[in-house]
């Protein structure tokens, strides 16, 4: 039996990443199921809901806050992170797992948002996103009177 190595150039390197970014994109819509398959270079995220706001977690240490873009237009929150690549002269990589570059997504968000009243906030490589709901998405206590 022959082994020998497959550079990233490689034919089949680029069929994965070609099926990667197909399965990233159908699985999409299905909730985080797509992340283990495509898991590079992704910042994991939680999304949760109180009564009062959605908050959502993601992971991204070495980011800096103004490396971060945050948008809300409608139901969705667009999230772009760029995580600069830094290499230092005479430097020579053994192993390289920390992704560098551009990361887009963009969640779809369960309720209604007050987007003027969206906070973020940067803390130990976690950034924690508070999007209040609208006024029409929170619950509201109903008084009942009674009947004559």
């Amino acid at each position: 039996m022959v082994l020998r190595y497959v550079g990233p150039r490689h034919p089949i390197h680029h069929l994965r990443r070609k099926m990667d970014r197909l399965f990233s994109g159908v699985l999409s819509n299905v909730g985080d199921v797509s992340w283990p398959l495509t898991g590079r270079g992704r910042p994991a995220v939680n999304v949760w809901e109180t009564d009062d706001a959605l908050k959502v977690e993601l992971e991204v240490p070495g980011v800096k806050s103004d490396q971060v873009e945050l948008s809300v237009a409608g139901d969705e929150l667009s999230i772009r992170v760029d995580r600069p690549d830094v290499e230092e002269e005479g430097t020579a990589y053994h192993r390289r797992e920390r992704p560098v570059g551009s990361f887009a997504r963009v969640l779809r968000l369960p309720v209604p948002v007050d987007a003027d009243r969206v906070e973020a906030e940067m803390r130990h490589g976690v950034l924690t996103i508070s999007l209040p709901k609208a006024e029409s998405a929170r619950p509201r206590k109903i008084q009942v009177t009674p009947g004559g």
